[in-house]
């Protein structure tokens, strides 16, 4: 039976920790959450019924700094996939050398049933559940998947008229609210960075090189744009309502448009429709799932004709999937750097907060592109001295990391 994804990434975890030969004791204590928190919620929606909902936060690691995750609204949202994200966070905070822990929330609900009244209602009896475990260094909330500035912006203000006037206490906000230059784009052109760097390495350029996504919000859009500006060929897209190809590559900008003005980049006149299905098993050289998770599995990794993978979404490779692709010479960039552009200029935001500045753009990108080249030389390193992948040599850097501070701090 295929693993669940908590169970995926304790997978990849073992694998780290055999290869640093960790005893028991100090395995349990970095894979344990410290604390799971489970939540209901009722609002009045405005028909004058109401509504209940369940919300999650899990904080998993705080040794390296307060925790920090983002927040997903989705139907699908449920204790393990919380679990297994939180945990995600606490390696990948690590790896980007970030001073974070890791979290991650949800609520179980189809934001696209609510009106926008009914989100904000919901979006501030979360935070009066969770407030008194959440603070600007205790626990550091962020968009995720159907969250995005609007919501932290009312997290921010519920949470302020709680506890006083507190910015750092969530990132991605609008910019009017205390948010940073940079921060909407840095999840895609945190890929770019580590796309680029992992071509790099094996002699190869961004330019011609051909690109399939499947996924066009925040982070598919944003990577789409920066590859086609980095002369790249981004020759696929797709998104829930379908996709387009076009060999010799898309014509980005004219598409963005398209998909600003109708939702999607289905009929997109200048290109072939195209399944999501069909998107996958694409001949191109890098693949970018940059949707939901676990949509690489044992069912198509050995349909997938791409020679790198990119994973712009969190945890879209299963572990029996990332075995083929490892058994087939697929590289995988792993989610746990390639998308840290994110929660790296979350920091800058928080930084940008709690010292009452504000960073230019430029400033923002460069120190961006520092800490993801910093990265992947740490990863680069590990490779070589375990003889390993790109994804356990990411997860043994991470957990490295995670062991010495756990360590110096005292383990119970």
């Amino acid at each position: 039976m295929a693993m669940n994804a908590y169970q995926t990434t304790n997978h990849y975890l073992e694998r780290a920790f055999e290869l640093l030969a960790l005893p028991e004791r100090v395995r349990t204590a970095l894979i344990t959450p410290s604390r799971e928190i489970r939540v209901e919620l009722i609002i009045e929606l405005d028909d004058g019924s109401l509504g209940h909902y369940i919300g999650y936060r899990v904080q998993h690691d705080d040794s390296r700094g307060p925790f920090k995750g983002g927040l997903r609204y989705h139907p699908d949202v449920d204790l393990d996939e919380v679990r297994s994200l939180a945990s995600l966070m606490t390696w990948k905070t690590a790896v980007v050398d970030v001073p974070f822990g890791g979290a991650k929330g949800g609520i179980q609900v189809d934001p696209k049933q609510l009106s926008r009244r009914e989100l904000e209602r919901l979006t501030r009896r979360f935070v009066e559940q969770i407030s008194p475990v959440i603070g600007p260094n205790t626990d550091i909330p962020a968009p995720d998947m159907n969250t995005n500035p609007q919501v932290m912006g009312w997290f921010f203000d519920e949470y302020s008229r709680r506890c006083g006037f507190s910015p750092a206490v969530v990132t991605g906000k609008p910019l009017e609210l205390h948010g940073s230059l940079g921060r909407d784009a840095a999840t895609g052109r945190g890929c770019l960075f580590a796309v680029r760097e992992v071509l790099g390495a094996a002699g190869k350029k961004l330019e011609g090189t051909t690109f399939a996504i499947q996924g066009f919000g925040n982070v598919g859009s944003w990577l789409a744009r920066l590859l086609h500006a980095a002369g790249a060929r981004v020759v696929a897209v797709s998104d829930l309502r379908g996709g387009v190809f076009k060999g010799d590559g898309l014509d980005i900008p004219s598409l963005a448009a398209h998909a600003r003005t109708t939702g999607s980049v289905a009929d997109f006149v200048y290109a072939e429709p195209l399944s999501n299905k069909d998107l996958l098993q694409i001949e191109c050289d890098v693949l970018v799932p940059a949707a939901l998770g676990h949509v690489l599995h044992e069912g198509n990794a050995r349909d997938i004709r791409a020679k790198y993978v990119l994973e712009a979404a969190n945890g879209p490779t299963t572990a029996e999937a990332d075995q083929i692709f490892n058994d087939r010479g697929i590289v995988c960039i792993p989610d746990i750097w390639a998308n840290s552009g994110g929660v790296t200029v979350s920091y800058f935001e928080w930084t940008q907060n709690t010292q009452k500045l504000k960073w230019s753009e430029e400033l923002v990108n460069e120190m961006l592109e520092k800490h993801i080249v910093q990265a992947h030389r740490a990863v680069a390193a590990c490779m070589e001295e375990y003889k390993c992948s790109l994804r356990t040599a990411a997860f043994v850097v991470g957990v490295r990391r995670v062991k010495e501070a756990t360590e110096l701090r005292g383990i119970g």
